[in-house]
């Protein structure tokens, strides 16, 4: 166990007293303890009162409390020690001491961030803080536009001495609400204690009191019968006996409206989302923070990357603060890379263990002094490799694109060659497995070329398709590998059977329920899904059996590329490819398919058709309607071919083979081929034909490995290569 007081040395002396009802227990080392000793010694009214030489064990406590919350606390002047009564900050001790920190001291000795733009926020802040009534301003916007930087930009005016002359002897208090509150279960004990704020508040006229998350005060410390924070605090900003600052989100922002006494005394200041240009400023006026703590460079290149990069790929946060992150996350990235350390922090060490050495010392500690002496002597062999400044690594727009692909795995950097050539191949990659609509596949493939290279500027997503057709024909495969093709796995496709959807209701399943309903806490499935994998394909399988209230939330998807959940949040689909599938007026067409049937009218049989299941603006938002044509016998010999192909592959597992003639390949598609069911039998006639009677040899010659397919009096055999006998 360390002591409480210097937190370095094991306590060696436990002392336990009981303080408003409450058992508190300090532990303190023999150093510590005699410091402490002495100084209270050198009151001598109250030597005799106590064994120790303390007055009560309430001044240790209120001793440890005073050094604790003022690092720079040096004891009171000779013959002096606080009362058990005092507060306040003179003598490092009260409320404010132990729950605030002094923002005007932190901007006096560069401790906090330069703050750029926010002029026009900080210039209203101080206006309202200059009037006679109701001068408590509160900053409203969303989490990360920089609501707590105006309030240091304004402790950073008071200290530049650019504020009225109201405000210029001011000091920024930040009030801890959280610890304020804590440690007071007792009932009256918090009361109490925001009395104590409020008598020194009063005492100090030249404070400001500073709350981030000022919603918190509502209800903060209220337990049954007594009050909240918010409704202490009242009668002081009516009388205006302080001046309150307060910081909170446009959501939070109504549980302080909900209490209109409170929210009468409040002055809302909103603060916004900087635009780009405001939020290239910024990362320019704290790069230099950066670099000197990550000892890193940034290229000016690096810096509008990472407001365009967090703009347009995260979009649940807000700028400054995304665009920060990722400034931040780059030069921690980078300084992994350096494998020398640097001088400044080498300086500071051998300081550090040469002061412990020294107080080691003076205690007669001789064994902590060999250790801090052996550190130092560690530390000064490092100083040979320190950092050189022409050897600093730099931060390149390179790399904020790696860290956004890492986020959120859209690729946006250049194009590598292996990428290159596989957008190059993409047609001809899709046309082996798609069999008879390569129309379909060239059109696909266009639209992800020309995004990929970076020509999608319009804010939809990178491809909307509808694919309109017979059954059986390739459109739900085609969705399949383009999946594979792009992302690796099938298992990257988004899937929705809107057969599922066939309800008014099932808007709720996609984008979550709406307040009041059950399952309103639940993510949507559509919104969820795309929230966490924003590069990604979204296949909508027979769209044209989903309820019109469904097809209509996605006209907003397909035009603006973004969907607003049941819980406010915004989604964007900039980065997904939608493919909607629909049999919706092939009924007609199915006449026509047969072998070697040419597809006549490509353009207007279906799709002219399709204004009788489809209003005219959800047809008219698709990159493209894509018809896809009834499949020949050679069509269909092929993709025997490609399935057979995959049993082969699953044989392979087992060590098996089989090989099968053409003239086996014609007649399972002379057995599977239906013209209103496409190609889809073929499977079923495969499993038959194929793996079932191989099955059945396999049982009786299990000692073959190798098989093949022949067709023997109008019926298909499966037999070994080699003439094997069966087994008895």
């Amino acid at each position: 166990m360390l002591c409480q007081n210097c937190h370095q040395n094991p306590a060696t002396i436990h002392l336990s007293t009981s303080i408003n009802g409450r058992q508190t227990a300090i532990d303190l080392c023999q150093n510590c303890y005699r410091s402490i000793k002495e100084r209270n010694q050198q009151n001598s009214q109250n030597m005799m009162s106590d064994p120790f030489g303390f007055g009560s064990l309430d001044d240790i406590f209120r001793t440890m409390s005073n050094e604790n919350a003022n690092p720079q606390f040096q004891g009171q002047p000779k013959g002096q020690r606080p009362s058990a009564g005092s507060t306040g900050r003179g003598n490092g001790g009260g409320i404010i001491a132990q729950y605030g920190l002094d923002l005007t001291a932190e901007a006096k000795n560069n401790r906090i961030d330069p703050v750029i733009g926010r002029d026009k926020e900080i210039a209203r802040v101080i206006e309202i803080l200059n009037r006679r009534t109701k001068n408590n301003p509160v900053l409203i916007g969303e989490a990360g536009v920089g609501k707590t930087a105006v309030v240091e930009g304004l402790a950073q005016k008071i200290v530049d001495g650019d504020v009225p002359q109201k405000l210029l002897n001011k000091k920024v208090i930040r009030l801890d609400v959280v610890s304020l509150v804590q440690g007071t279960g007792i009932r009256g004990q918090f009361e109490q204690r925001m009395q104590q704020l409020m008598d020194e508040l009063k005492q100090q006229k030249d404070i400001i009191l500073f709350i981030d998350e000022i919603h918190e005060i509502v209800g903060a410390g209220n337990a049954e019968g007594g009050m909240d924070a918010g409704n202490v605090l009242k009668p002081a900003l009516a009388r205006g006996e302080l001046q309150l600052v307060g910081a909170t989100t446009l959501n939070e922002y109504r549980a302080i409206e909900k209490d209109a006494a409170l929210a009468r005394r409040l002055q809302p200041v909103q603060v916004n989302e900087p635009s780009i240009e405001e939020t290239v400023k910024i990362l320019k006026g704290i790069q230099g923070k950066y670099e000197g703590y990550h000892h890193v460079k940034y290229t000016d290149a690096a810096l509008n990357a990472a407001v365009k990069l967090s703009n347009r790929y995260i979009q649940d946060r807000f700028l400054p603060d995304k665009a920060i992150d990722l400034l931040d996350e780059s030069g921690s990235k980078k300084n992994l890379t350096i494998q020398s350390i640097d001088p400044a922090v080498v300086a500071e060490k051998i300081a550090n263990a040469e002061k412990q050495k020294q107080e080691a010392l003076k205690n007669e500690d001789y064994e902590k002094a060999a250790y801090y002496r052996d550190q130092v002597n560690r530390f000064n062999k490092l100083k040979d490799s320190s950092i050189e400044e022409n050897n600093v690594p730099v931060v390149t727009d390179q790399d904020m694109e790696k860290i956004i692909e890492e986020k959120t795995k859209i690729p946006v950097g250049e194009l590598k060659a292996k990428e290159k050539q596989q957008l190059r191949n993409l047609s001809e990659s899709l046309e082996n497995h798609v069999i008879g609509q390569d129309e379909a596949v060239n059109k696909v493939a266009r639209a992800i070329r020309r995004n990929r290279i970076g020509f999608n500027k319009s804010g939809r997503p990178i491809g909307s398709f509808l694919f309109v057709g017979p059954t059986g024909v390739g459109k739900t495969e085609t969705a399949k590998q383009l999946a594979k093709e792009l992302f690796g796995t099938t298992d990257a496709m988004i899937r929705f059977d809107m057969s599922e959807y066939m309800e008014k209701h099932s808007v709720s399943k996609l984008i979550g329920s709406p307040p009041g309903y059950v399952g309103y806490e639940e993510a949507g499935q559509l919104t969820e899904k795309v929230r966490r994998n924003p590069y990604s394909l979204i296949l909508l399988d027979e769209v044209e059996k989903a309820h019109p209230d469904v097809m209509h939330m996605f006209l907003q998807i397909l035009d603006d590329g973004r969907l607003t959940d049941s819980q406010g949040r915004t989604v964007s689909f900039k980065d997904t490819i939608i493919i909607m599938t629909s049999n919706a007026g092939s009924g007609d067409a199915v006449a026509s398919v047969g072998f070697g049937a040419a597809a006549s009218g490509t353009t207007h049989s279906v799709i002219d058709k399709l204004s009788k299941y489809f209003k005219p603006e959800f047809l008219n938002r698709f990159d493209d309607i894509v018809e896809f044509n009834p499949l020949s016998k050679k069509d269909l010999v092929s993709i025997v071919s490609l399935m057979l192909t995959d049993v082969n592959d699953m044989l392979a597992q087992q060590n098996l083979t089989i090989n099968v003639t053409p003239k086996v390949k014609e007649k399972l598609v002379d057995l599977g081929y239906n013209p209103q069911m496409g190609a889809r039998p073929l499977r079923r006639v495969i499993q038959e034909q194929i793996e079932d009677k191989l099955a059945d040899y396999y049982l009786d010659h299990p000692t073959v490995k190798e098989f093949k397919a022949s067709v023997e009096d109008e019926n298909i055999v499966v037999s070994s290569l080699n003439d094997v006998p069966a087994s008895k």
